[in-house]
């Protein structure tokens, strides 16, 4: 299993009149979480792209659990929990905030596709040679973290209130 995680603070301008971060933003947080990432790992979507591969989106789900709220440090966890086959890739993401408390769960597949044609491509090489260390057989958790939270770790949507 591959993890990685990111912090990004959220700006007052992500929010809504509430003061929660706007349920809109939170795929872009995935995405930053998700290319940077793949970054730390030495895979570059310009690179990827510049060979003539892209990775569009393929599904998005989001659960909200807890509001994240103007100036939190989020820590976004990014988990691979399968070596990708084919051409599509399961990205699971946790965010937490400073307290660690789960605030939303979600995961994007995302598939690789021709820039040329638009179809689907198999995962590149050079992608699957850097995931591949990480879900060698027998491995446990990823050396860059502990494993999953439970569901069971946050409370129900009905937290949101103040």
């Amino acid at each position: 299993m591959y993890q990685s995680d990111i912090q990004i603070r959220v700006r007052y301008a992500e929010t809504d009149q509430m003061g929660y971060v706007y349920h809109g933003n939170y795929a872009a947080y995935f995405e930053v979480a998700r290319t940077e990432s793949f970054r730390e790992l030495g895979i570059r979507y310009k690179d990827l792209e510049g060979q003539g591969v892209g990775m569009p989106v393929g599904e998005l789900h989001t659960r909200f659990r807890r509001p994240a709220r103007y100036d939190d440090l989020l820590t976004i966890r990014v988990l691979l929990r399968e070596l990708a086959e084919g051409s599509r890739v399961k990205f699971e993401y946790e965010i937490r905030n400073e307290a660690g408390e789960l605030l939303t769960e979600g995961y994007t597949l995302m598939v690789f596709v021709s820039t040329a044609t638009g179809r689907p491509v198999p995962i590149p090489d050079s992608v699957r040679q850097k995931l591949a260390p990480y879900f060698a057989e027998g491995e446990g958790d990823s050396p860059l973290g502990p494993g999953r939270a439970t569901p069971g770790e946050a409370p129900a949507p009905a937290a949101f209130g103040k």
